[in-house]
């Protein structure tokens, strides 16, 4: 073997060597950008809601924007548990995320019914959205709910609330002895002062409760909704007042958080940053 042969086949095998130590370095990066992650996430919503579906919409966005990187399997109001059980099985793992309204949990905190509807306090939700993004409310909703082992990755709102009634409510008198179905928090007290007697019911039994005579009159949802459900058929008698416009988390456990690569972090946050306008 001549002088420029060995050479030859010393450069060669040098090079194929290199080639192999940097697959074996790159391949690890690449499984881990491939990896596909699962979450199971309840919304607060039935599923004949057109909120519901603006639900799916965000969970087929972030599959979308994650290169199928992140799937989050969406489900109706109660399909894993109830509606006011949310926030505990999203700490304790039994789901990753929910969105919900935190009023819903205001008996463990009372200052999350502030937060989650700051009752008579706004008429637009880019009024609430500014003080959610610009004034800390995304913030204390966050510390607030870092206790449970949940981290809230935005909001998002579906507009100023109406009060459907099967008798005819035109002055604060009107309020006195009305069986009322309203979630805990700030509406539940200021009905109470007003003579409502109150029932807590989760929104996807509202229809029923009406129908049945559960209750009188409802703080649930807008006009719209109330009327694309098939409310005004049996209450008849809708009021809109600038009362109540709830604030609705997309919120996930630390844990699963924390396991998330940093770029799908960002790309969650931006695309519920869309959520909340498509809603708005």
């Amino acid at each position: 073997m001549t002088r420029a042969t060995s050479r030859r086949s010393f450069l060669k095998s040098s090079t194929v060597g290199a080639s192999a130590a940097a697959a074996t370095l790159v391949a690890p990066a690449v499984a881990r950008a491939q990896q596909v992650t699962t979450w199971r996430c309840q919304s607060m919503w039935s599923a004949a809601e057109l909120t519901y579906k603006t639900f799916q919409d965000l969970c087929e966005r972030i599959k979308a924007n994650t290169n199928g990187r992140l799937i989050i399997e969406p489900f109706a109001a109660g399909a894993v548990t109830g509606v006011f059980e949310t926030l505990d099985a999203v700490g304790a793992g039994v789901l990753q995320a929910h969105s919900s309204w935190p009023g819903y949990f205001s008996g463990k905190d009372a200052g999350l019914a502030v937060i989650s509807d700051f009752v008579f306090g706004y008429q637009h939700p880019h009024q609430a959205e500014a003080w959610f993004q610009h004034r800390g409310g995304l913030q204390m909703l966050r510390e607030a709910y870092a206790k449970y082992n949940v981290y809230p990755i935005g909001v998002s709102w579906w507009g100023v609330e109406s009060i459907v009634s099967k008798k005819p409510i035109q002055k604060l008198e009107d309020f006195k002895g009305v069986k009322f179905r309203s979630p805990q928090g700030m509406t539940a007290e200021i009905l109470t002062k007003l003579g409502a007697s109150i029932v807590v019911l989760p929104g996807g039994e509202v229809f029923s409760a009406l129908d049945k005579g559960v209750v009188d009159a409802a703080d649930w949802a807008t006009i719209s909704m109330n009327e694309r459900m098939g409310f005004h058929g049996i209450a008849k008698y809708p009021t809109k007042v600038f009362h109540s416009m709830p604030v609705q988390e997309f919120s996930v456990n630390v844990a699963a958080w924390k396991a998330l690569p940093d770029d799908i972090k960002v790309i969650l946050h931006s695309t519920a940053r869309e959520w909340t306008w498509d809603q708005v």
